[in-house]
């Protein structure tokens, strides 16, 4: 049976504090009442770090991850450093060789979750870095919920986190699109989410198809092309302006698909919108 090890975090923000939590399998609280529960509270970053074997950073961002750690980098050798603070993967690859250049394994971690819901299947971690490090310290790692190793380089955590949260960014987007137009209508926000929810529910379906298709770069459909949903969006956007509903959210999407249109593009499926957010892909689309 794997036991934890000892672990020092840094930060007691909420995601801090629901990690220390989960650690300790302990209720809600902030220093004093994890220390009830059988935390040691240091007074210091550099007797957190001296003390665990394994430092897990929830910082703000990853400077602050620098300036807290950069008081400790005497104690950082032979330890491992777990960063689950937000930032670019550039900032988690430059983090990590800092980290490294300090006698120490780096992991990066992205924590795709609330954190009243994390040691919960619900709550998904994504790691990445130090492969002998992840391995040694997996039973901590699972006490967060379901865990998934990108794979050693430091950057991938961070990579995905910003991938996966665009599409979350955008869906919100949409979402304050629709509550607008609804209620310029005269329809409360309530009554058109319960009709969005299980519509999103189900137009989600279709995302793995998008994503095959824009790996392979074949976009040949019978269904939901270009023109199509041209049409639709702009449909929205008319319905918007007659209202009095802004559409600066949306038309950068019209006029992403009306250049697919002018290219040639528009029986193609709707997928194929990606190409003009590919590196390279020219002029940015201005509306």
């Amino acid at each position: 049976m794997n036991t934890l090890p000892t672990v020092s975090v840094l930060g007691l923000g909420n995601l801090g504090r629901a990690v220390a939590e989960r650690l300790l399998d302990a209720g809600p609280g902030r220093a004093e009442r994890l220390r009830e529960r059988g935390a040691a509270v240091a007074a210091e970053p550099v007797a957190a770090v001296a003390a665990s074997e394994l430092v897990v950073t929830v910082l703000l961002d990853h400077p602050a991850v620098r300036e807290v750690l950069g008081g400790a980098t005497a104690e950082l050798e032979g330890r491992t450093v777990l960063n689950l603070s937000s930032g670019t993967p550039e900032q988690a690859g430059e983090l990590a060789s800092w980290v490294t250049a300090q006698g120490a394994a780096f992991l990066a971690g992205a924590v795709l979750a609330v954190p009243q819901t994390l040691g919960t299947p619900e709550a998904f971690t994504q790691i990445s870095g130090d492969t002998g490090a992840f391995e040694r310290y997996r039973a901590a790692v699972d006490v967060l919920g379901t865990v998934r190793y990108a794979g050693a380089g430091p950057e991938l955590a961070s990579a995905y986190d910003v991938a996966v949260l665009a599409g979350m960014y955008g869906m919100f987007s949409g979402f304050f699109q629709s509550l607008a137009l609804a209620e310029a209508s005269g329809i409360t926000a309530v009554g058109v989410t319960e009709l969005l929810v299980p519509w999103l529910t189900e137009a989600a379906a279709v995302l793995p198809l998008f994503a095959r298709e824009a790996d392979a770069r074949e976009y040949a459909t019978e269904t939901s092309n270009v023109n199509i949903n041209r049409a639709g969006l702009a449909s929205i956007l008319d319905s918007g302006r007659a209202r009095g509903v802004p559409g600066d959210l949306l038309a950068p999407l019209l006029a992403r698909l009306d250049r697919q249109a002018e290219e040639g593009h528009g029986e193609e499926s709707l997928s194929r919108v990606v190409e003009t957010f590919r590196a390279g892909a020219g002029e940015p689309v201005r509306v």
